[in-house]
C-alpha cells in the first residue's frame, strides 16, 4: 500500500512538470525533498531516464533556433570556453596533488566542473579505468553544486542586473551539468536559454580532446572515447527549424514540451541527490570542486563584463 501511495505521488509530481505547473527549481527541490521523505520507487531506472530525456529535451530546444544566431553564439563563447577549460582542468590537477587526494577523482571531478558534469564524467571514467565508488563520489559531487548553481545563479544574475546573453554565457561556462544550465537559463528567460544551450553543447564537444589528454595523463591506451553524438540531432533541429521545413505550430509545440521535459528531468535529478552518498565522500572531494567552481565563476564572469 505505502509503495502505491509513494508511486501516485512521484507520477502526480510526473504530471505537474509536463503540464507547466512548476519551474526548474521547483522540480529539483521537490525531487529532493521526495527522496527524503519516501524511498524513489525508480531508483534503478533514474540515471538513464536523466541520460535520456536530457538529450531529447535538449535536442527539442534546437526547434526554437535559427543557423546564423547560432552560429555567431557558438563563435562569441569560442575563446571563453578555451580558455576556461584550460585554466580550470590545469588548476584542478595541481589542487589535487595538493591535497593529496586519489588523482583519479581529482581528475573527474576537474573534467566534470571544467566541460559538462555527468556527461564529462561518464566520459572520462572509462578512459582513466575508474572505478564505481570513485565515479559515484565525482557525480555526488558535482550534483551538489549543480543543485546550489540552480537557486544561486538566477538570483546573481538579476542582482548583478546581468542581461540576457551575458547570463546565457556566463551558466553555459559556470554551471557544469547541462541539465542545471538549461534549468537556470530557462527560468531567466528565452534568449538567455538559446545562448546557454548552444554554449553549454559546443563546450561539450571538449569531452573528446580532454579524453585524449586522459589517456596520455593515466598512461591508458585501448580505451573507446566516448562521442556526444546528439549534438548532431541537436544541429539538425537548427536547420529544420532555419528553413521552416516544419510549420511554425509544430516547432512552438516542441520546443514547449522540451522545456517541460527539462523540468521532469530536474525532478529526477533531485531523485537522486542522497545526503548519506555525500556524507561519505568526505571533505576533500567537496573542496576541490567548490574552489574550481569559485574560480571558473569568477573568472568567466569578470571575462563577460569585460567583453562588454
Amino acid at each position: 500500500m505505502k509503495i502505491l501511495i509513494t508511486k501516485i505521488i512521484y507520477f502526480s509530481i510526473v504530471l505537474a512538470a509536463i503540464s507547466g505547473l512548476i519551474n526548474s527549481a521547483t522540480a529539483l527541490s521537490v525531487g529532493f525533498i521526495f527522496t527524503l521523505i519516501f524511498k524513489n520507487p525508480f531508483k534503478t531506472h533514474s540515471h538513464k531516464a536523466i541520460h535520456y530525456f536530457l538529450k531529447i529535451s535538449v535536442i527539442g530546444l534546437g526547434f526554437g533556433m535559427f543557423l546564423k544566431e547560432t552560429i555567431q553564439t557558438g563563435k562569441d563563447g569560442l575563446s571563453l570556453t578555451f580558455f576556461s577549460i584550460v585554466l580550470t582542468v590545469s588548476l584542478g590537477l595541481i589542487l589535487a596533488k595538493f591535497l593529496k587526494m586519489d588523482l583519479k577523482l581529482g581528475h573527474l571531478i576537474t573534467s566534470g566542473t571544467s566541460i559538462c558534469g555527468g556527461s564529462a564524467i561518464a566520459a572520462i571514467a572509462p578512459v582513466i579505468k575508474a572505478n564505481g565508488k570513485i565515479i559515484s563520489i565525482s557525480l555526488g559531487v558535482v550534483f551538489l553544486l549543480n543543485s546550489v548553481a540552480l537557486f544561486l545563479f538566477p538570483a546573481l544574475g538579476h542582482w548583478l542586473g546581468l542581461s540576457q546573453s551575458q547570463f546565457g554565457l556566463w551558466c553555459a561556462i559556470a554551471i557544469h551539468d547541462t541539465s542545471s544550465v538549461v534549468g537556470a537559463a530557462l527560468d531567466y528567460g528565452d534568449q538567455a536559454l538559446k545562448i546557454a544551450t548552444t554554449v553549454k553543447l559546443s563546450r561539450t564537444l571538449w569531452i573528446i580532446p580532454l579524453s585524449v589528454l586522459s589517456m596520455f595523463i593515466f598512461k591508458t591506451k585501448g580505451e573507446k572515447i566516448k562521442i556526444p553524438y546528439f549534438i548532431i540531432l541537436f544541429i539538425c533541429a537548427i536547420l529544420i527549424n532555419s528553413y521552416h521545413i516544419l510549420p511554425t505550430f509544430a516547432t512552438t509545440n516542441i520546443v514547449l514540451y522540451s522545456k517541460r521535459l527539462l523540468v521532469l528531468t530536474l525532478f529526477i535529478v533531485g531523485t537522486t541527490i542522497s545526503i548519506k552518498d555525500l556524507k561519505t565522500t568526505g571533505s576533500k572531494p567537496i573542496i576541490l570542486a567548490f574552489a574550481l567552481w569559485v574560480f571558473i565563476s569568477v573568472f568567466s564572469l569578470v571575462y563577460i563584463l569585460h567583453m562588454s
